[in-house]
């Protein structure tokens, strides 16, 4: 029987024992007074635990193995962090582990204590054949007030994975938090396919520079393009690539400027609307024309001011191109409002909510509501979830389910998932 040490914790944390006395593998009582706090990083899974084993009352670090061998394949007994253990919870019990002393670390064998119908199951959702996700047939079995709760928690992980990015940003650019913005919307308006190349090019700019050249749209949209990748080596006709190209050779040498991304742009298998020549002179429109971008978007809570400071066309040339060799119909090329959304979600709001966590005000109940207010997002995972039965009605709650796919169900931690935890109790 497949048993991992969630399970374990799962049993430890919540509860679920047996009210028979506890004993040790020695036969002394064990009695439990504080279960300790859960630990999700290095060292002991239980912290400040205080049990009482025999007559001596003791505080200390739980740790749990599904085999008590285990301790050795994790060289535990090389690392000082384990010396404080007062208790080894297994659910086999193979070799006894002692201390530095010598004395037998107290070992608690949890099969001995579990609920069989618990462990049945817990088997049943991890074990079941290859799905989707594991409560594939199962979800929800939540009520709507739970479920809400619970993506409200799982997206607020994700914020805060995406914050700690962002601080990493933000002290390179030693805390020019408009040059952060425009490093998130470099990468932003390349997309998913040069998104890298993007954001490369923008990391190697001193953002003072962009600010110079926001005067003019022409010069900031040749240097722009020359920093992506954009324009031709060697020009042999008098055209817009050729003047875009003077006007980066002669911004280049002006500030001194030698550095432009190495990774290769791509037009192949992108819609014409999201070619990077489009994006990228999107992006030179809005820092032409929305100077201090950084203070506008974050001084605003309305989502309306949000898309109309966000909202920029091209320059004149790409409305009747897509590309520097083909002439094309002439239409006016905006952002459309589910590219601005795609802004919002992944970087504009995130940046929003680390400023404001910098200031020592963050305002997550405004964040979540702008979120609430975005359309939901359309990608095949949430596809796929909107095939289980649930109401997908904004942003918070696709930005959840993604989070909740990646770090939960592929994880297969079902244990430390509403859900799951729902299935198995």
């Amino acid at each position: 029987m497949s048993i991992r040490e969630d399970f374990l914790y799962y049993v430890w944390k919540f509860g679920k024992l047996h009210l028979q006395p506890l004993e040790t593998t020695q036969k002394e009582p064990i009695e439990i007074i504080n279960l300790g706090t859960h630990n999700q990083h290095a060292g002991p899974d239980f912290f400040n635990a205080r049990l009482r084993i025999g007559r001596q009352l003791w505080a200390g670090n739980v740790e749990m193995h599904v085999n008590a061998a285990d301790w050795f394949v994790h060289n535990h007994e090389n690392d000082a962090n384990y010396d404080n253990v007062i208790l080894h919870v297994v659910w086999n019990h193979d070799i006894d582990i002692h201390r530095k002393d010598n004395s037998v670390i107290p070992t608690l064998v949890l099969k001995n204590y579990s609920d069989a119908a618990l462990l049945q199951r817990y088997q049943h959702l991890l074990n079941t054949p290859k799905q989707w996700i594991s409560c594939e047939n199962k979800f929800p079995v939540l009520h709507h007030f739970e479920l809400e709760n619970w993506l409200e928690r799982v997206y607020l992980e994700r914020l805060e994975a995406k914050a700690v990015d962002i601080e990493k940003l933000v002290k390179e650019t030693k805390y020019d938090w408009e040059a952060v913005l425009f490093r998130l919307l470099a990468k932003g308006f390349g997309l998913k396919l040069n998104s890298d190349a993007f954001y490369e090019a923008a990391c190697l700019v001193d953002f003072s520079l962009i600010r110079k050249l926001g005067a003019s749209q022409f010069s900031l949209e040749a240097f722009l393009f020359g920093i992506f990748g954009l324009l031709s080596q060697e020009v042999t006709q008098e055209n817009y690539d050729s003047l875009l190209r003077q006007e980066y050779v002669y911004l280049c040498r002006k500030y001194e400027h030698t550095k432009k991304a190495n990774i290769p742009l791509q037009f192949f298998r992108t819609r014409p609307a999201n070619f990077p020549t489009i994006r990228a002179s999107q992006l030179a429109t809005l820092y032409h024309q929305r100077s201090h971008l950084f203070s506008k978007l974050i001084a605003t809570t309305s989502l309306n001011v949000l898309y109309k400071l966000l909202q920029v066309e091209t320059s004149t040339f790409w409305q009747t191109h897509y590309t520097f060799e083909k002439q094309s119909p002439k239409r006016i090329k905006k952002v459309s409002k589910t590219f601005i959304d795609v802004l919002l979600i992944n970087s504009i709001l995130p940046l929003k909510y680390c400023y404001e966590k910098y200031l020592g005000k963050p305002d997550v109940e405004s964040l979540l509501s702008l979120l609430r207010a975005i359309s939901p997002e359309k990608n095949a995972i949430i596809q796929k979830f909107n095939t289980k039965k649930i109401d997908i009605e904004n942003a918070l709650h696709t930005q959840a389910l993604l989070q909740l796919k990646k770090s939960y169900c592929d994880q297969q931690k079902c244990l430390e998932c509403a859900i799951g935890n729902r299935i198995v109790k």
